[in-house]
């Protein structure tokens, strides 16, 4: 539990001070943290990281994830639909020239991962870009801790009956509720702080879809390391396992807000 805390406490505290810089040293840590992230995937689905197309994927997660200029997205150039579709033929021509021996099954993972990955921090950095980014990507990253918290103290508690225990043996109803309720304070406190910014209706908009995108990434990865018959990710945070252990909600939450319009 110390080390669990310590490694916590100094990798949010490294984390936090990135995302108040912004610019490039925000988009330098997402861009670390995807790139790892997509090599526990692979290792996770137990592919090479060596083989063409796990390499295009990691080119795919660096140019999802790099900002690039107002005048590439102008033009159509990289931007990131046609990237889209770029990676989607890369992927495809690996099994042509490796005739076959990366196939289309393992194309299908690795660009499924890239999607997951890449598209997640695509959008915390995208966040962050906006005008208030500082504001609006604290307010999502504290929904999102709000509902870890307030999920394992209730959960803790009061927690009876079992969520989905095929997935995730702990986790609990009332634990989902009551990481929605913290969530939902926690956004009332940033629309008291900043009214101009952030309305009530909105602040609970935000705060009751951030929690449910959240609890529901936490499973998805819960369901993915099932299925792969691991416990963790990685091992790269003692105590805490490997950064998609660390981010599994994040990935599911920024792109949510950004698809419903919610950050205005």
């Amino acid at each position: 539990m110390k080390q669990r805390i310590t490694t916590g406490i100094l990798a949010g505290a490294g984390f936090l001070v990135l995302l108040y810089l912004g610019g490039a040293w925000f988009a330098l840590i997402i861009s670390v943290l995807a790139l790892i992230g997509y090599y526990e995937f692979i290792s996770m689905m137990k592919l090479r990281h060596t083989d063409p197309a796990s390499i295009i994927g990691y080119l795919s997660i660096a140019f999802l994830v790099i900002p690039r200029s107002q005048e590439s997205h102008a033009l159509g150039i990289f931007s990131f639909e046609t990237g889209i579709w770029a990676m989607m033929v890369l992927f495809l021509l690996a099994t042509v020239v490796t005739k076959n021996r990366t196939n289309v099954h393992d194309v299908s993972i690795l660009f499924l991962g890239t999607l997951y990955i890449g598209t997640g921090f695509h959008f915390m950095g995208l966040t962050r870009s906006l005008e208030h980014g500082l504001f609006w990507t604290l307010l999502v990253f504290a929904c999102i801790w709000a509902t870890d918290s307030g999920a394992y103290f209730t959960g803790w508690a009061i927690g009876k009956r079992l969520l989905w225990p095929s997935i995730s043996p702990k986790k609990t109803v009332e634990g989902a509720v009551g990481g929605i309720l913290f969530s939902v304070v926690t956004a009332i406190g940033f629309s008291l702080y900043s009214p101009d910014l952030l309305s009530v209706r909105q602040a609970l908009l935000i705060a009751v879809l951030a929690s449910i995108f959240s609890q529901l990434g936490d499973f998805v990865e819960s369901a993915l390391k099932r299925s792969q018959g691991v416990k963790d990710s990685g091992t790269i945070l003692p105590g805490h396992g490997g950064i998609l252990d660390r981010v599994d909600s994040w990935l599911f939450v920024f792109p949510m807000v950004h698809l419903f319009a919610l950050l205005s």
